[in-house]
């Protein structure tokens, strides 16, 4: 028997029983689409965080400062120093807290960060309108603010708040910029902010000595030999207790990020792929049926000269032409759920090697749970599959 008149019979097969076909075809169409659509909502969720996190910076140390120890402070001249060490491109110390901000009669508690100039260029983090917190402001002591799109929306509504004034804690600040749209990151919002010279804000949130420092090192490669001469200066600084301080590399997170969003995303699509073995089961099952259905015609097709081999492809390929079937639907409708995901703001991504591996797999199912009814069929004697009644 040609392979082209095996795909015909397994067609005409297919076709005389729709609905048997269809509840078989289901199993493996819900398991490959699970599998893609699971599999593209992690890709896209790894490529969001990957993303959110790229924008800080990769090249990005941030010291945190606990404030322990017998020496438990930093001072902005002390953390500026550190600009001075091997493969540092630029640092920017920070205080920050807690403020109640007014303008007129809306107020609002938000965040207050006490920056520098270098702030913009370590943290990436521009206006969109107005001019950013400059050298002379914090060497002066100047009360100025940048708001950010959050706190701005909160206390102004629609209308620009550049040029304004608004008062924290009851001292009167100028708005001379207004921060441009930052969305959310694992620590919550980054619009719900203002930020203000260090020197100011200092005073105004009484603290003693900076809080963060964040070091931008000239490139990725040379984060480790950064992060050695951090460790080294501040060990030194804080004479040897390091409960006083703490180092985070971001470019560390982001691998960490990336390696629990990869093996969630498998283990989500291994749970998905238990489906296909549920559909591979139901083929099986209907192919021993059809097999005791068609008992008499494959003792009709062997008594007139059919080979077992023959018996055996045929078979085979009518459960091949179903998990085919079921694999391209499986894509299919996957592609509609990516759709309507992505309509709905989830992030899902499929990728052209997820389709092929699970298109294979179905393939695979279609063999592995065919070959059995197939060979069952085989196997039959003529004159007990014409006796059979």
């Amino acid at each position: 028997m040609q392979f082209s008149q095996g795909i015909r019979m397994a067609w005409k097969s297919i076709i005389a029983n729709k609905l048997r076909t269809l509840l078989t075809m289901l199993g493996i169409v819900i398991g490959v689409a699970s599998v893609i659509t699971l599999v593209a909502i992690g890709s896209g969720t790894k490529q969001e965080v990957e993303a959110q996190m790229s924008s800080l910076g990769t090249n990005l140390l941030s010291v945190t400062i606990s404030g322990r120890g017998a020496v438990s402070s930093l001072t902005i001249e002390e953390a500026e120093q550190m600009g001075e060490l091997d493969g540092v491109q630029a640092v920017s110390p920070v205080v920050s807290g807690s403020v109640q901000a007014k303008y007129k009669s809306n107020n609002a508690n938000v965040s207050v960060e006490g920056i520098t100039a270098s702030y913009e260029e370590v943290r990436s983090i521009h206006v969109q309108s107005g001019r950013y917190i400059t050298g002379i402001d914090v060497e002066y002591r100047q009360k100025v603010a940048l708001l950010g799109t959050g706190t701005a929306e909160t206390l102004f509504g629609n209308a620009n708040p550049v040029g304004q004034s608004i008062a924290l804690n009851g001292n009167r600040y100028k708005v001379v910029g207004l921060l441009e749209k930052q969305g959310s990151s694992l620590g919550g919002s980054n619009d719900n902010k203002i930020l203000i010279p260090i020197s100011t804000g200092s005073r105004l949130l009484q603290t003693k000595g900076v809080q963060s420092v964040y070091i931008q090192a000239a490139s990725d490669a040379n984060m480790d030999v950064v992060e050695m001469a951090l460790e080294t200066e501040l060990t030194k600084r804080f004479r040897g207790n390091e409960n006083s301080y703490n180092i985070f590399n971001q470019a560390d997170l982001i691998e960490t990020i990336t390696s629990v969003s990869t093996t969630l995303s498998n283990t989500l699509a291994g749970i998905a792929g238990i489906s296909l073995l549920v559909g591979g089961i139901g083929i099986m099952n209907i192919m021993l049926v059809s097999v005791t259905e068609r008992t008499r015609e494959i003792g009709i097709r062997k008594s007139i000269g059919a080979k077992r081999k023959d018996i055996l492809l045929q078979f085979l390929l009518e459960a091949l032409v179903i998990s085919g079937l079921s694999g391209a639907f499986g894509v299919a409708a996957s592609y509609a759920a990516t759709y309507l995901l992505t309509q709905s703001g989830t992030t899902a991504i499929m990728t052209w090697d997820t389709i092929a591996l699970s298109f294979i797999f179905s393939f695979a199912i279609g063999i592995t749970f065919g070959i059995f009814p197939a060979n069952k069929a085989s196997r039959l004697k003529p004159v007990d599959a014409l006796r059979y009644d």
